[in-house]
């Protein structure tokens, strides 16, 4: 009889350690699902904040004004913009005879301060379109 509750009691002990060992498991597993989800949150705020901040960052009239100041950049306006036409010669393996694309090249008629001959190339903004993020 002695064995038998000798044995029980080893069980017994046996089981408790587990449990503690269960119970003290949970908790740290607890504590670590509320720090993600703390850090889960903090970070959806982060977003946020920072997709308000790329919004305001790329408004319109902001980029126009950071191309003319920074990349000295001017408007493409029909006094500055030279046509280029498709020449019959050009054109004898093509089918459109209609003129072509419109190039932004400033002539040497035309005096445009620019800081650089590419940035002729590039408008001044980039109109933005609704809904982009």
């Amino acid at each position: 009889m002695t064995r038998l509750n000798l044995v029980l009691l080893m069980g017994v002990l046996a089981s408790a350690l587990y449990l503690v060992r269960t119970q003290y498991e949970s908790r740290r597993l607890f504590v670590e699902m509320e720090r993600a989800s703390a850090e889960s949150h903090r970070l959806e705020l982060e977003n946020e904040r920072l997709q308000v901040e790329k919004r305001a960052q790329a408004t319109p009239l902001r980029v126009e004004k950071l191309a003319k100041q920074q990349l000295h950049m001017a408007p493409a306006t029909p006094a500055i913009t030279q046509y280029v036409t498709l020449t019959a010669a050009a054109s004898a393996g093509s089918a459109p005879s209609a003129p072509s694309a419109v190039s932004a090249v400033p002539t040497a008629a035309h005096a445009v301060p620019q800081a650089r001959a590419a940035d002729a190339f590039a408008p001044a903004a980039v109109p933005s379109r609704p809904g982009a993020r």
